[in-house]
């Protein structure tokens, strides 16, 4: 008897000890993540802030998690492309889109129907950046500042073009349009790296890109900034007027990114990530970085950037109606 009673007891206890095992797998799985090499996949071309928020946070990720983060430039097609990538991939937390405005609210207010919905199919992790825009000009152009270009766009309706490298900027240039009452014609491009290059060569008249991709070229004199969109100057580009101070007064206009993984990801992963997204954006090397850039950090994790998205998707339907953008 004592023998069955030994015998039972070690089988009791070895099924609790599996049972225990299978109940504790899933909370250690999650505390190891991440333990693979991780992919950022970024819908515009190198240099742009999107692509360099997205190679700064990158290093931070790495060296936070002790894994190798790789990042993945899929341009082109209003960021369709790398929405697709993302939410093709599987959703296990190691494929993280970095989202700009353009791809997670401008296209919800530019486009009549969208292959993702970019509310119901991500998760936000956090808000990485925001930055104000710049309208430049090629160093040749008819006109020397912000007056002047409305000035000869007013005398020229529909022969004055302007180049965009995102959704984004398109908007923007369409809310100039309609803020200094001209009529000028969009050129699309695949990213801010495009955009620069034809403005620099004159084959567009003007156009809005972020600070990090127009001011090492104003530098080297081969575009012109002839205002910020922002309430304030810029401490990198100090001598470059605000939209107000040069003729077009209340004018402002910001891009943002933001990182988002598929909505489909398990909460245990997307808690993680964001944890660890949310103490990259507040380290103050972070800042710095930023500031370097003329740009700022944007901290805040998944239910602040759910709100501030849902906000922004409401702030540019209200644009485009304004305007009068033909929907795409």
């Amino acid at each position: 008897m004592a023998f069955h009673r030994r015998t039972t007891l070690r089988a009791l206890a070895g099924a609790s000890l599996m049972a225990l095992g299978a109940a504790l797998a899933p909370a250690v799985q999650a505390q190891a993540f991440p333990s693979k090499t991780l992919k950022f996949v970024v819908p515009f071309g190198p240099g742009s802030g999107t692509d360099t928020s997205a190679r700064y946070f990158a290093r931070k990720l790495q060296d936070l998690t002790g894994q190798s983060v790789v990042v993945e430039n899929k341009p082109g097609a209003n960021g369709f492309i790398a929405v697709k990538q993302v939410l093709s991939a599987p959703a296990d937390g190691y494929t993280v889109f970095i989202g700009s405005n353009s791809t997670l609210a401008v296209n919800a207010a530019l486009f009549k129907e969208l292959p993702y919905d970019p509310v119901k199919d991500f998760a936000p992790l956090t808000m990485m950046m925001r930055s104000p825009a710049m309208l430049a000009t090629a160093p040749q152009a008819p006109f020397a500042d912000l007056k002047g270009l409305v000035s000869y766009a007013k005398a020229h309706p529909g022969k004055v073009n302007f180049g965009a490298g995102s959704a984004g900027y398109q908007l923007m240039g369409e809310l100039l349009n309609d803020s200094a009452g001209v009529q000028t014609v969009h050129v699309p491009f695949k990213g801010a790296g495009e955009t620069m290059t034809a403005l620099a060569a004159g084959t567009v008249d003007y156009a809005f890109a972020e600070v990090t991709a127009v001011q090492e070229l104003a530098k080297g004199g081969r575009v012109k900034v002839l205002a910020v969109a922002a309430d304030k100057r810029v401490a990198t580009s100090p001598d470059v007027p605000t939209a107000s101070e040069a003729g077009l007064p209340g004018f402002e206009a910001y891009t943002w990114v933001g990182a988002m993984v598929s909505s489909k990801t398990p909460a245990a992963e997307t808690a993680k990530l964001a944890e660890l997204f949310t103490t990259i954006s507040k380290m103050d090397e972070t800042r710095a970085f930023y500031e370097r850039l003329g740009a700022t950090p944007m901290t805040g994790g998944p239910a602040q950037m759910h709100e501030f998205q849902k906000n922004e998707i409401a702030l540019w339907k209200r644009i485009v109606t304004q305007a009068k953008v033909p929907l795409q």
